[in-house]
C-alpha cells in the first residue's frame, strides 16, 4: 500500500488486480509449482513482481507479463536485476481463445534453448482472465507440466466440478479430459490488496496424457463442449441434432448416444467426462467419414 501511495497509483478493478499479500502463500505458489533449473515458467500478472522474484530463484528461466504499463514500471525495479526473467509489457491473449502468438512464440523460443525444458505456469492470476489462460493453455500444443494457480473460489468448484452438480459445465469437462485437477487451498480475502468480496483457491492441474489421447480431436471436443453445454437445461440429444443439422442425421445423433450408453432424454450436464468423450468422438467420425 506504501509503494502504490509513494507513486500515485491505484488498484484497477478493470484488470482484476488483487495483489496478493501474504508472504507464505506467495512461497506456497512457488513450491508447488515444484520449480527446477529445467522449466521454463510462464507468470500471468506480474504485479510488484514478488512472486516473480521467487519464480526465478528456482527456475531455468521465467516469462512474466503484465498488461498495465504502471505495474510494468514497478515490476522493472524488481525483474531488471534478475538476468533468467523476460517481462513483457502486453495483453497475453489475443482474444478469449487464442493466446496472444508474441507470448507463445517466445515460449517456444525458450523450451527450444535447452533440450529437455519444460513449462509450468505458475501465478496469481487476474480475475478476469483466469477460465480463458488456464482453458487456452490446455488447448494449445505445448507440453506443459503443470499449472499452479490462484484463482477465485467458484472457479475451483466449476473446475472440479461431478456431473450432476450445478457447477459441472463445459470447463470441468474439458479440463478433467485431459488433466488431473486439485484444489490445495481456499483463502480469505485478507491475503489480497484490495480485498475482494469473494473467496480465492489455490488449484494444480497436472497432465493426464492417456485421457487426452482418449479424445480424436481435441478441437471438435472443445466445441462440442461449449456449444453443448450453452443449452444445459435441455435434452442433449435435441441440443447435438441442432448443432450438426447440417453434417449429419438425427438418427446418426440418436446411434452414436446408443453406442455410448447414453440414456435419450439425459442433459449434458448428467453425463460424466468418459461418456462426454466418446460420444464427441463417435460424432466426430459421423461427421467426417
Amino acid at each position: 500500500m506504501e509503494l502504490f501511495e509513494r507513486h500515485g497509483f491505484h488498484p484497477r478493478t478493470d484488470f482484476g488486480q488483487n495483489f496478493l499479500i501474504d508472504l507464505n502463500l506467495i512461497d506456497v505458489l512457488a513450491r508447488e509449482g515444484r520449480l527446477g533449473p529445467d522449466d521454463v515458467v510462464l507468470e500471468v500478472g506480474t504485479g510488484t513482481g514478488s512472486l516473480t522474484a521467487q519464480l526465478s530463484a528456482f527456475a531455468g528461466t521465467v516469462i512474466t507479463v503484465e498488461v498495465d504499463s504502471k505495474m510494468v514500471k514497478l515490476a522493472h525495479e524488481v525483474v531488471d536485476g534478475l538476468p533468467n526473467v523476460t517481462l513483457l509489457h502486453r495483453d497475453v491473449l489475443k482474444n478469449k481463445n487464442h493466446f496472444a502468438p508474441e507470448v507463445l512464440g517466445l515460449i517456444d523460443e525458450r523450451l527450444g534453448e535447452v533440450p529437455g525444458r519444460r513449462l509450468k505456469l505458475v501465478a496469481n492470476l487476474p480475475y478476469s482472465i483466469a477460465t480463458p489462460i488456464v482453458s487456452n493453455l490446455v488447448a494449445t500444443d505445448i507440453d506443459w507440466e503443470r499449472i499452479v494457480v490462484t484463482i477465485q473460489w467458484e472457479l475451483a468448484e466449476r473446475m472440479t466440478a461431478s456431473p450432476g452438480g450445478r457447477d459441472y459445465g463445459a470447463l470441468s469437462a474439458w479440463l478433467q479430459a485431459q488433466c488431473h485437477v486439485k484444489t490445495l487451498r481456499r483463502l480469505p480475502p485478507t491475503v489480497f490488496w484490495p480485498r475482494p468480496k469473494v473467496q480465492s483457491a489455490i488449484v494444480r492441474l497436472v497432465p493426464d496424457p492417456v485421457g487426452k489421447r482418449r479424445i480424436i480431436d481435441r478441437e471438435f471436443f472443445q466445441d462440442f463442449l461449449r456449444r453443448g453445454f450453452h443449452q444445459r437445461r435441455k435434452h442433449f440429444r435435441g441440443v447435438l441434432a441442432g448443432m450438426y443439422r447440417k453434417q449429419i442425421s438425427k438418427e446418426d445423433v440418436d446411434g452414436a448416444m446408443a453406442e455410448t450408453g447414453i440414456p435419450e432424454k439425459s442433459r449434458a450436464e448428467q453425463i460424466d467426462v468418459a461418456g462426454l468423450v466418446e460420444l464427441a468422438n463417435r460424432l466426430y467420425q459421423r461427421v467426417n467419414s
